[in-house]
C-alpha cells in the first residue's frame, strides 16, 4: 500500500473519529526511536522484511487472517486450510491454545502484549502498531520485544523503519499486511462485524474494518467470503 493511496482514507478516518494526526505522528516517532539501533533512519533496529526475507513465504500463499471474534474458538480449525496464519491480537492466543502455529501477530498492544513479546522471542514476526492513544503501552512493551522480529507500523506517514501497509483495526491491518507481501488468497476466520457485545466505539471501528476489506478485495480483484451478504450496504472508503 502506497501512502499516497492510503492517505485520503486515513484523513477520512481522522475526521470520522476525531483523532489527532499529530498524536499518531508522535506515537510513530516514539516507536521509531524505540526500535532504532543505529541512531539514524538508515539503520533501524526493527525487522526489515525486504532485507531479511521474513515474509517471503507469503508470496503466492493462502493466508488465514484470524480475527478475535468470540466465536473464533469454535471455528479455529478452519485455519488448517491455509498455508500461513496472521492473527490479530488475542486471536493469537486462541490459535496457540489450539496447537496452531502463528506466522505473524498484528497488535496495537491493548490486550495481550505478553503474547507478542514471547512470539518475537521465538522468532515470530509481530507487527506492533503505534497510534495516538497507545503511547504508554508502546513505551512499556516494545523495549521488551526482540527487535529482530518486531515490525513497527503506523497509520500515519511511514518514517525510517516504521511502515504503513494500510488498515485500521488489528484484523484488517493483518489482511493488508498479507496483501502487501503477495498473498494469493485471504481466508477469514474468527470475524464478527455485528458483535452485539462490543461498545459503540468498537462497533464503528468494525464498520470501518468492513469498508476497508471491501476496498482491499476490490483492489485485489478477489471476493472475501467474510463480506458475502454485506457488500450491498457497503461503500468504498
Amino acid at each position: 500500500m502506497n501512502f499516497v493511496d492510503w492517505e485520503p482514507v486515513y484523513e477520512r478516518l481522522l475526521a470520522d473519529f476525531g483523532y489527532d494526526r499529530a498524536g499518531d505522528e508522535r506515537a510513530r516517532d516514539i516507536l521509531a526511536d524505540l526500535t532504532r539501533s543505529g541512531g539514524s533512519d538508515a539503520n533501524p533496529g526493527a525487522l526489515d522484511p525486504e532485507a531479511t526475507g521474513a515474509f517471503d513465504t507469503v508470496d503466492g500463499a493462502t493466508v488465514a487472517v484470524v480475527g478475535a471474534a468470540p466465536g473464533l474458538v469454535d471455528e479455529v480449525e478452519r485455519v488448517a486450510a491455509a498455508d500461513l496464519v496472521f492473527a490479530a491480537s488475542t486471536a493469537a492466543d486462541v490459535c496457540l491454545d489450539a496447537g496452531i502455529g502463528v506466522d505473524c501477530m498484528v497488535t496495537d498492544l491493548d490486550k495481550n502484549p505478553g503474547t507478542a513479546r514471547e512470539l518475537t522471542r521465538e522468532g515470530v514476526p509481530v507487527a506492533a502498531h503505534a497510534h495516538g492513544d497507545n503511547v504508554p503501552a508502546v513505551r512499556e512493551w516494545v523495549p521488551q520485544f526482540d527487535s529482530d522480529w518486531t515490525l513497527p507500523t503506523t497509520q500515519a506517514a511511514p518514517v525510517g523503519g516504521v511502515r504503513n501497509y494500510g488498515g485500521f483495526t488489528d484484523g484488517d491491518r493483518a489482511a493488508f499486511l498479507a496483501d502487501a507481501f503477495g498473498a494469493e488468497e485471504l481466508l477469514f476466520v474468527g470475524w464478527a462485524f455485528d458483535d452485539p457485545d462490543v461498545t459503540p466505539a468498537k462497533a464503528r471501528k468494525l464498520r470501518w474494518a468492513e469498508r476497508l476489506l471491501y476496498w482491499l478485495e476490490t483492489r485485489r480483484g478477489e471476493r472475501f467470503g467474510v463480506l458475502d451478504g454485506r457488500r450491498e450496504s457497503l461503500v468504498l472508503p
